[in-house]
């Protein structure tokens, strides 16, 4: 440890909720890590979720995340999946520079039925469905959305799915979610949500050795070379480092971003950027849903009205804001 702190010298660790950007030039790969404590408690504990819900979207928040933070530009990415099981909605969006917010939709009886069978795996959860990828630039840019079938055992498996056929770069994803117990001054016991992750991406400067081949290897010209990204030496070695990542690790805080990333591309040298922080900051507000309210007809208005006044609820944030019919009519 002592020799692991002098290789890690004078760096200032980023600690929580904040993106470490890093690139291993001897292998040509580069990613991001990160160790969310703080946000998943403000977003999972304002809903109350299950525990088999809470971890499902803690995974979703800290995939987003990691993804996320490679947006180039002012806009939003939106991750969720869409199911027929228990749990049939996970979303999680963020918005540049670094605003997180994210909710789940889960059928009661149902999840009360799987939980008491031991049917709590993501798939089981999930079920049938899909995941879908939306990157929003704006107003005035088109959205582009990629989508692929949920298959694999967790959501990671299910994401490297959809860099594999939708984007064609070789991903590797990697996500734990842990609770933690702890105590106050009081004595009181403390319930907190942690969670890790770690994208690594293969993108060598040479971009023949990262493409796949246009055509299956039975289709291709006599003589052809049938190029696999997997084949590459420096992309096997490290699948094969990342491989040894253990769970406790991704999360533990007195691991951190930085010291991973050290015991597992050392030997190749890892060069770390500037951490980028991201924070619980949900995008709604009165303005917003007022606009969207001045849409309905005045029969509508009156219909939504109870108790005097129309109250609309943010999914997200679990935000209440309060209407007076007079103002929307107006």
């Amino acid at each position: 440890m002592d020799t692991e702190l002098r290789s890690l010298g004078d760096i200032d660790f980023a600690g929580d909720d904040r993106v470490v950007p890093f690139q291993v030039g001897a292998l040509d790969i580069r990613g991001r890590a990160v160790q969310l404590g703080p946000l998943l408690d403000g977003i999972l504990g304002r809903h109350d979720y299950p525990v088999a819900v809470a971890r499902l979207l803690a995974e979703m928040i800290t995939l987003t995340v990691l993804l996320g933070t490679s947006l180039k530009f002012e806009g939003k990415l939106i991750v969720q999946t869409k199911g027929d099981g228990p749990v049939e909605l996970v979303v999680a969006d963020f918005t540049a520079p670094g605003d997180v917010r994210a909710y789940a939709r889960f059928d009661e009886e149902r999840l009360a039925e799987a939980e008491a069978a031991g049917r709590t795996s993501p798939t089981e959860l999930l079920g049938t469905g899909i995941l879908a990828f939306t990157i929003d630039q704006g107003e005035y840019m088109q959205r582009y959305q990629g989508i692929v079938e949920m298959k694999g055992e967790s959501l990671h498996e299910m994401a490297e799915t959809y860099f594999r056929q939708s984007e064609q770069i070789p991903t590797i994803l990697k996500l734990a979610v842990a609770e933690l117990l702890t105590r106050d001054e009081d004595g009181q016991s403390r319930h907190h949500w942690r969670s890790g992750g770690l994208v690594v991406q293969f993108l060598p400067d040479a971009p023949e050795r990262m493409r796949g081949a246009d055509l299956p290897g039975g289709d291709a010209p006599e003589g052809a070379e049938d190029h696999n990204p997997d084949d590459d030496d420096f992309w096997s070695e490290a699948k094969a480092l990342v491989g040894t990542v253990k769970a406790d690790e991704l999360s533990d805080p007195e691991v951190g971003a930085e010291r991973l990333l050290y015991r597992l591309f050392h030997e190749h040298g890892v060069r770390v950027y500037p951490a980028h922080d991201v924070a619980d900051n949900c995008s709604c507000s009165r303005e917003k849903l007022a606009d969207v309210l001045s849409g309905f007809s005045a029969e509508e208005i009156t219909d939504s009205v109870q108790d005097g006044h129309i109250s609309v609820v943010c999914e997200f944030c679990s935000t209440t804001y309060l209407f007076e019919p007079d103002e929307l009519k107006a």
